[in-house]
């Protein structure tokens, strides 16, 4: 083998360093295109640069590939329950009531993720990468947050009593999404961080996204946020402090009281009630496949007959063409089956982290594992009272999903190269 690749180098050593040159370009463009894409997520209007970033870095990939210019590792223990889950949305399609929105939402809000999903764990697959992803969104996020607040509280001059909204792009509720994944990944660097100087600017940030969420009015982020409280990495007193401070901080400068009377909680209770019985009543009629994988099927049943199944009360709220609960939805596009399988995923997910807390090979590892976590836990509670598969909380999920796969493969190679050391086989 050795003896043909300096053959090779001796006849053509010009054609060599080139495509050499040529490789490692591609290469390195790729965690660079990609990066682009994670950055620009929570902005709106930049769909052209996220699709070029996108579509550019799959398509050197598959170069990369075809050519062998870069290995590509598939491992994960998400592999499985994720393939399951796949072969059943596509296998949906067939029974879907909308085959076309459920064959273009199957590529668009999960193979293209999936494919998002492997790009990352491969090139962003090291310590110094993962970091460094971290804090592309975490700046990602804060441009937006920091923008958004003096555009909305300076620039348009509302009281700090309106509900703050970024955009009317995207609801309060998906933008708690990138912000509390934001806050969390901001509270671990800041966890692992020695220069005094980061930490002190991480501390701003992470004052700057409490307060958003609390401005926001949006309960659950903030409820899915505090319990992160009990996961995250504070093993010493001076950290729950610091963590506790800064709720109470955004409590006392945020209009708390106002914002959290601002939609009558009895009401919402009601909303909620009505929005879910809905759901479930559709379920009943399609509890085994689903109405199809598709987003915009839901919207197209006749809803008005499912409506009238609802206790009274429920009804005065009128018809909202949405499920507003991420295992609601997962059970009403893809039945019992699918919601089982999107079950395993999560089971799988936790025990990665699980795996990691308690058995990584050092702190900085077993931080990211509660960390993750921590984010998934927060976001899930999200999900639990608003629509939460639309783009950008997709890209936050398989983002989460991606940390976790690289996290635990650095678990596994620090514990191989441990092993070598002691003198057992690696």
């Amino acid at each position: 083998m050795f003896n043909i690749i300096n053959n090779h180098i001796k006849l053509n050593p010009e054609k060599f360093v080139a495509d050499f040159e040529i490789g490692k370009f591609l290469e390195q463009s790729v965690p660079v295109l990609i990066g682009i894409f994670i950055f620009f997520n929570p902005f709106p209007h930049t769909t052209a640069i996220k699709e070029i970033c996108y579509y550019l870095s799959v398509l050197i990939v598959l170069v990369l590939i075809l050519f062998k210019k870069k290995g590509f590792a598939f491992k994960t223990p998400l592999l499985l329950p994720v393939s399951l889950f796949v072969f059943w949305s596509f296998l949906s399609i067939f029974f879907a009531i909308d085959k076309e929105n459920s064959i273009h939402d199957f590529y668009s809000h999960l193979l293209r993720y999936i494919i998002l999903f492997f790009i990352l764990t491969n090139f962003f697959n090291s310590k110094k990468r993962l970091v460094l992803l971290s804090r592309l969104i975490i700046i990602s996020s804060s441009i937006l947050i920091v923008g958004g607040l003096f555009y909305y509280y300076f620039i348009l001059g509302k009281t700090l009593s309106s509900r703050f909204g970024i955009f009317p792009q995207a609801s309060v509720n998906i933008t708690g999404v990138i912000t509390v994944f934001a806050f969390v990944l901001t509270l671990n660097n800041l966890y692992n961080e020695n220069n005094r100087y980061l930490k002190i600017v991480f501390v701003f940030i992470l004052l700057t996204l409490l307060i958003s969420l609390f401005l926001s009015h949006t309960r659950s982020s903030v409820i899915g946020l505090f319990l992160t409280v009990f996961i995250f990495p504070f093993n010493n007193k001076k950290w729950l402090f610091v963590y506790l401070s800064l709720f109470l901080v955004a409590i006392i400068i945020s209009p708390m009281k106002s914002q959290f009377n601002s939609i009558n909680l009895n009401d919402r209770i009601s909303i909620m009630n009505n929005i879910n019985y809905t759901t479930y009543e559709i379920i009943k009629d399609y509890p085994v496949i689903g109405i199809g994988f598709g987003l915009q099927t839901y919207g197209t049943l006749d809803l008005a007959k499912y409506h009238e199944r609802l206790p009274p009360n429920y009804q005065r709220h009128g018809i909202i063409a949405d499920p507003h609960n991420m295992v609601l939805d997962i059970a009403v596009r893809l039945g019992v089956v699918g919601l089982v399988l999107f079950f395993y995923i999560i089971f799988v997910f936790f025990k990665m982290c699980w795996d990691i807390i308690k058995y990584g090979e050092n702190n900085f590892l077993k931080n990211w594992g509660r960390c993750l976590a921590a984010a998934f836990i927060a976001v899930s509670v999200i999900g639990l009272f608003q629509p939460i598969f639309s783009h950008m909380p997709e890209v936050v999920i398989c983002t989460m999903f991606s940390m976790v796969t690289i996290v635990w493969r650095l678990n596994a190679e620090e514990g191989r190269v441990k092993k070598g050391d002691r003198g057992h086989p690696g």
